[in-house]
């Protein structure tokens, strides 16, 4: 029986609204307001996923909304002067690194070339000239 009364009410509506589809469902959800029969015949068949999904929400909610627990702070090895000092340092540093970029970050100097680097770069030079003179 609501069913069929779910299709004769949704026909009813879409007479009215000219078989405007849009229309037709805002004046249905209006009625359901108002007509509990109605709003059981069409959430019927969708039941058990509308109940399991209320309960997934819920049951969600309450393992993120446990409270951590904070550790207590660690108290600074320096002094405030110098705590602030390191601070002001930092900030006049073009190459230090941003706060959690540190193992991405430019090194702050050059490294020297090995003298096995500076031999290799000699033997391409003078491959390269004897390459060109021919």
């Amino acid at each position: 029986m609501s069913r069929e009364y779910a299709e004769e009410r949704i026909k009813e509506a879409l007479k009215l609204s000219k078989g405007n589809p849009t229309k037709a469902r805002q004046r249905i959800i209006g009625w359901t307001f108002e007509d509990p029969k109605l709003l059981q015949a069409l959430a019927r068949p969708h039941l058990t996923g509308i109940v399991a999904h209320a309960v997934n929400r819920v049951a969600t909610k309450q393992d993120i909304e446990e409270p951590e627990v904070a550790e207590d702070p660690k108290s600074l090895d320096m002094s405030a002067a110098t705590f602030g000092q390191e601070i002001l340092n930092a900030l006049q540093n073009n190459s230090t690194p941003m706060f959690g970029m540190e193992s991405s970050a430019a090194p702050t100097r050059r490294p020297q070339a090995s003298k096995k680097h500076i031999e290799a770069l000699k033997q391409i030079a003078r491959k390269n000239k004897s390459d060109d003179s021919e």
